[in-house]
């Protein structure tokens, strides 16, 4: 789209191969560093207009095997993000959060942005207390703050996370192997990257009455799916998988959301479906 764009980021996972296609072009400047240190965080933010917080610890999984760093990360140094974003000339703050803080939605009816938040896991629990954080210090600072609460990710990567239902439901039963399958008819909503990324896209070109301190759940209401669906979609693409269904999940979350708000506010409609 023409944006100078600054990355910063310490390449835990050895990503690096993912950004280095954009080695080289003039409007990219990767900046290789740790979002617990002020002085990078200082040294990314200069001259920056925008800011997109996507940085932490993701998922229940790892914040509970490293529950030190998940704290640093995921409250420290989201805090500090933030502070430094109240202290610099950024003008839009782009917060990624997720639909996991809605927990587990008795209603029957898709969970909107109104929805009281019910965290089970440390990860939603940082994610809420950031949400929080964000709003209030936004209060105090020039900036125009928006919180994207995203569904589950699906998609191929050039660093795959097969932590994800979609990912690795396909990955299992493409490679022949059986599929345990927790609490079958429990509710989740997906998200193509692809799709996530252009939802950003509009929020950054958004008119701010329409964006400004506003929380929109990012995704699609054709991809709200049970664990079971998924798993028929797959069973017509990869005949005679071997899948069991077991009952007892140790993650009780079971949630449809709706997407109506972001829809009607911003346009925007996944162009990505589970079933592509």
């Amino acid at each position: 789209q023409g944006y100078e764009v600054v990355v910063l980021d310490n390449l835990l996972y050895g990503q690096g191969d993912c950004l280095s296609v954009f080695e080289g072009q003039a409007n990219f400047r990767l900046v290789i560093a740790d979002m617990r240190d002020q002085r990078c965080l200082d040294k990314a933010m200069k001259g920056t207009t925008d800011a997109v917080l996507l940085a932490g610890l993701v998922g229940e999984p790892i914040t509970t095997r490293y529950p030190k760093e998940a704290d640093e990360v995921n409250n420290s140094a989201v805090r500090l993000c933030i502070d430094t974003f109240g202290r610099s000339d950024v003008e839009r703050v782009i917060f990624i959060s997720t639909c996991s803080n809605y927990g587990i939605v008795d209603s029957g009816q898709p969970a909107d942005e109104r929805q009281p938040l019910m965290p089970l896991s440390g990860y939603a629990k940082s994610k809420v207390d950031a949400e929080h954080y964000l709003e209030k210090q936004s209060r105090m600072a020039d900036y125009v703050h928006t919180i994207l609460r995203f569904a589950t990710a699906f998609g191929v990567a050039p660093r795959m996370r097969f932590d994800l239902t979609v990912n690795e439901f396909t990955r299992e039963l493409a490679l022949g192997r059986e599929l345990k399958v927790y609490d079958p008819h429990t509710w989740r909503p997906y998200c193509h990257v692809r799709d996530f990324g252009h939802l950003i896209e509009l929020v950054l070109e958004a008119p701010v009455d329409l964006v400004k301190g506003e929380v929109f759940n990012a995704g699609g209401d054709a991809n709200n799916y049970t664990k079971q669906g998924i798993v028929d979609l797959l069973l017509s693409a990869v005949p005679g998988a071997r899948v069991r269904l077991v009952d007892g999940s140790p993650d009780p979350r079971d949630y449809r959301v709706s997407f109506a708000k972001v829809r009607q506010s911003l346009g925007f409609v996944p162009t990505i479906s589970v079933e592509d």
